[in-house]
């Protein structure tokens, strides 16, 4: 008797786009795969479809802080997944972690798994009174949901180690994973670029993914190189750091960036000469470990999840988080001397090759869930 696997996200996009690997992989070895998210259009059910697996709708509300709508997920969630009656259940990020796991232990699953892919928001901002009332409130979540679950998975140690110091998780049920990886023969090598020396931008457009630092540091760099070109691909967020959408067109009016929204990364990285993510903290961002396939150095900071792409001074460059003057530092060297743009972009694929290897990541997490 074949098994089934309920997987639920907090976005159809996200679901395809992250976890497609693991449903095609589970279903290829007999597996029922059914995958929840509350925004599916006809093109991502085409595409769970497509990869073997049942799309299927519950409702979420990614920026809601309603207890009321929260409440009704967990029992719908709890409703579906009684009738659906699967042998394992994995929740990623952070709402479906925590309603996902309760609601699966309430519908009876007997294997829960909740993927703790980066900290959040909620821990990484939590400046001012009402964040951190939302930290205590979220750490309180996931203590009581994680106490449910049969394991949580973690992309780095460090994000590990603050659940264990928090007392969010308990030590025996924290397992590192290390990155999702990507698919190498797809993401492939590209030509070098320099001519215009580009630098490129990937990711929502929130603040702590370092939009800020990355647009002030494109704004000095052009004062002094103007011919250096800044992309950035991403679309504003309903989480409360986003910045708007006439934030982004102010920049790029201003020449500052080009903006191109939420688009194809590929053709954009064959056009880029330097990848940057001055993100604030991250799981194992898949945004750079694209960037590194596709032969790319990359500029990230030294934070977890990030250090862990990078070999400093081998296929690009560290620097400290919140700091635009390092970022243009940075950037500098690669517009000093443009040949190491080749070869540390070799090395990124060189460590890709060995690290973030997609079909080995699967077959851990694979493992990892008991499939």
């Amino acid at each position: 008797m074949s098994q089934r696997l309920a997987i639920i996200g907090n976005q159809a996009f996200a679901m395809r786009n992250f976890r497609g690997p693991l449903i095609a992989a589970a279903a290829a070895k007999g597996v029922e795969v059914v995958a929840l998210a509350p925004d599916y259009t006809a093109a991502d059910r085409a595409a769970i479809r497509s990869l073997g697996g049942t799309p299927r709708d519950y409702p979420l509300r990614r920026a809601s802080i309603s207890p009321v709508h929260d409440l009704l997920t967990v029992r719908t969630l709890g409703q579906q997944l009684k009738e659906l009656a699967p042998d394992v259940v994995l929740s990623f990020s952070s709402k479906p972690s925590v309603f996902g796991t309760i609601a699966a232990a309430r519908a009876g699953v007997a294997r829960r798994f909740a993927l703790i892919e980066g900290l959040g928001h909620a821990f990484i901002e939590a400046r001012g009174i009402k964040s951190v009332l939302l930290r205590h409130v979220v750490s309180m979540l996931y203590r009581a949901s994680l106490s449910q679950a049969t394991a949580a998975l973690f992309l780095n140690d460090d994000d590990r180690d603050e659940f264990i110091q928090r007392r969010l998780v308990d030590p025996a049920k924290a397992l590192t994973l290390g990155a999702i990886g990507v698919d190498l023969e797809s993401w492939s090598p590209a030509p070098p670029v320099t001519n215009p020396i580009t630098f490129l931008f990937v990711g929502r457009l929130l603040r702590e993914k370092g939009i800020f630092e990355f647009a002030t540091a494109a704004r000095k760099i052009k004062a002094r190189h103007p011919n250096v070109r800044f992309i950035v691909l991403g679309a504003p967020d309903p989480n409360p750091s986003s910045i708007t959408v006439d934030q982004a067109r102010a920049w790029a009016a201003e020449g500052t960036i080009d903006w191109h929204g939420h688009v194809d990364v590929k053709p954009w990285l064959e056009k880029a000469s330097v990848f940057v993510l001055p993100s604030y903290r991250e799981g194992v961002p898949r945004s750079t470990q694209e960037a590194m396939a596709m032969a790319r150095p990359v500029i990230t900071t030294d934070v977890p999840g990030c250090r862990e792409t990078i070999q400093n001074g081998e296929n690009g460059v560290l620097v400290a988080p919140r700091d635009a003057d390092a970022l243009v530092q940075a950037m500098e060297t690669f517009i000093a001397d443009p040949p190491i743009i080749a070869r540390m972009g070799e090395a990124s694929r060189q460590i890709a090759e060995r690290r973030f290897d997609m079909k080995q990541a699967t077959a851990r997490l694979m493992a990892a869930i008991g499939l």
